[in-house]
């Protein structure tokens, strides 16, 4: 008599798809980062405040942010997730190139905006793809993985615009990065397949929000409370020109920002993978509150504001490694909350209290840079990541 031998839960989870999206996402941050290295400086060169920049990032992540909710939820709804993503990739590479165009502040706040429609529209549908794609004892090391190819675009990117900042103006180095933006779109087409998903027809929008699970909304909580300081890190590279402008000169402090954003944009890309394979063996939620508490420090050391290129690289390694943690575990802490069937609604969810965040975050420390000090907008934004990190450490 044969005895049944129980065979042991698949723990694949480095896929085709999770390659394709890693891919796609490698490709559209190379773009969309070039432009972001470089955009400070351009706002410089037509007169724009940092206060302008922080409206432009503030107002686009806030647009963006609506959008993932209404995406996020219309894709459990009709079960389909692909094109709705491929759309949102070739309209974020279409629109960033699109900053070549501008003449003012104003133009640059439109094309942003527009592409970060396309942003908001991919982004919580590609989240249920990948959580949908991998074992869920093995999702911190999926996340870590796509993050670091996102990230690794985010390396090249601002490494490209330095190279080329000499040899090319603005306007031309926005035009390359139509490039990558397309590549991305087309990337996801031909790589990454779209699972059977089945429609929820009868689901209303503020009754599918309203029954995701109490844990989750505690979460969104403590990522929105955390969110609200968190600024968009163009401002960091905005305050290292200028502390480093008196001593080098205008032209030496732009390199040197941008090459700092670099390393910042390398731990990133070199830290996602093992922060994500670090919570999947000790706990998401734990390493997540202490990459909260991560940011907190950095604001102090933002708040001192020492102009020197080694203590400048310091702050912009703990900036690195903060974002690393945050965009590897809060997506893979979501997937562990949530029910297959509302990914894309919990999804879309989860950006929106980001985005609104970052729309609060960078129109707060913009303002308080502008009218009061740079130190005033840091101290908002450390206090805020401690109390996201108590609220984070209390989830169940």
């Amino acid at each position: 008599m044969e005895k049944n031998i129980e065979v042991p839960t698949p723990t694949v989870w480095l896929t085709p798809d999770v390659w394709g999206m890693s891919l796609t996402s490698f490709f559209s941050d190379l773009g969309h980062e070039m432009a972001t290295a470089i955009l400070p400086l351009f706002l410089i060169s037509i007169g724009a405040s940092p206060a302008a920049l922080g409206a432009i990032e503030g107002v686009a992540d806030a647009l963006s942010s609506f959008i993932k909710l209404g995406a996020g939820w219309m894709s459990d709804k009709v079960g389909r997730r692909k094109p709705i993503a491929v759309a949102g990739y070739l309209l974020t590479g279409l629109t960033t190139g699109a900053f070549a165009l501008a003449t003012s502040w104003l133009h640059v706040l439109v094309a942003r905006s527009i592409g970060w429609f396309g942003r908001g529209i991919r982004g919580p549908v590609r989240d249920a793809m990948l959580a949908d794609a991998v074992p869920a004892e093995a999702r911190g090391r999926a996340f870590g993985f796509h993050r670091m190819g996102d990230t690794l675009g985010a390396v090249l990117g601002p490494a490209v615009a330095f190279a080329l900042l000499g040899a090319f103006n603005y306007q031309t180095l926005f035009l390359l990065t139509l490039i990558p933006g397309v590549l991305s779109a087309l990337t996801f087409f031909v790589f990454v397949r779209e699972r059977a998903n089945a429609p929820i027809k009868d689901a209303n929008f503020l009754s599918t929000i309203s029954s995701l699970p109490r844990n989750f909304k505690f979460f969104l909580i403590g990522v929105g409370i955390f969110g609200a300081g968190d600024f968009a890190h163009t401002l960091l590279t905005l305050r290292a020109a200028q502390l480093l402008t008196p001593t080098v000169g205008a032209t030496q402090a732009g390199q040197i920002a941008i090459a700092l954003y670099v390393f910042h944009n390398i731990l990133y890309a070199g830290m996602s993978y093992p922060v994500g394979a670090l919570a999947d063996r000790f706990g998401k939620r734990g390493l997540l509150a202490i990459g909260y508490l991560i940011a907190a420090v950095m604001g102090l050391g933002w708040i001192a504001a020492i102009p020197q290129v080694i203590y400048l690289g310091l702050l912009f390694a703990l900036g690195g490694t903060f974002i690393a943690v945050e965009d590897a575990l809060e997506g893979a802490v979501a997937a562990d909350l949530l029910p297959v069937e509302m990914r894309g609604t919990g999804y879309g969810v989860l950006a929106t209290v980001n985005g609104l965040g970052d729309f609060v975050s960078s129109i707060v420390v913009g303002l308080l840079w502008t009218t009061a000090n740079p130190a005033a907008g840091f101290l908002y934004a450390t206090m805020l990541s401690v109390t996201g990190a108590i609220v984070i450490f209390r989830v169940r």
